[in-house]
């Protein structure tokens, strides 16, 4: 291929008024790796299917204590007790300062999880139940804490959406 010149292959196709065959990309050799794959090879070695990657993989996971190993069955919630409270800043167009939590859950994993809604009495040592649901500008945050279980209180004076909030339902 030395002395082969790209530019003259490709404005030969591009001038040439009515080419003796159909037009072909003129570098489409270079490319030849990402066709598809032969009968043969199919039937040889067959489509590898793309394993499935959980989005909340702490609530995949629980703990024998018996055998003092992990042991994969899921759950909806998972309880933990919070190891440090603390706020965090949102990705690029946002600005807060959004409240988080590092929690230690039963089956001995750490994670991130946010705490919703306006005010909350969470501190180091309150146990909480988390759920799965992440936090878009919250790198890391896969995770929200459920409000009105365990320690985790409801949100006050919520009117709309309580059950979201564990807020109790006002006296009229």
């Amino acid at each position: 291929m030395a002395g082969f010149d790209f530019r003259s292959v490709y404005w030969y196709y591009r001038i040439c008024p009515r080419p003796r065959r159909p037009w072909v990309y003129p570098w489409s050799f270079i490319f030849h790796d990402v066709s598809m794959p032969t009968i043969n090879q199919l039937i040889k070695h067959g489509r590898k299917f793309r394993a499935y990657k959980s989005k909340s993989p702490a609530l995949g996971r629980g703990f024998n204590v018996l055998e003092n190993r992990p042991v994969p069955y899921a759950s909806p919630f998972k309880r933990g007790v919070c190891i440090k409270v603390t706020t965090m800043t949102p990705k690029k167009p946002n600005s807060a300062l959004r409240k988080v939590a590092r929690v230690r859950l039963t089956n001995g994993m750490e994670v991130t999880a946010y705490i919703p809604g306006e005010g909350h009495a969470l501190q180091e040592h309150s146990v909480v139940l988390i759920r799965g649901g992440r936090v878009k500008d919250l790198p890391g945050v896969r995770y929200h804490i459920v409000r009105g279980i365990l320690d985790t209180t409801g949100v006050e004076g919520r009117k709309q959406q309580r059950s979201k909030y564990g807020a109790k339902r006002p006296k009229s």
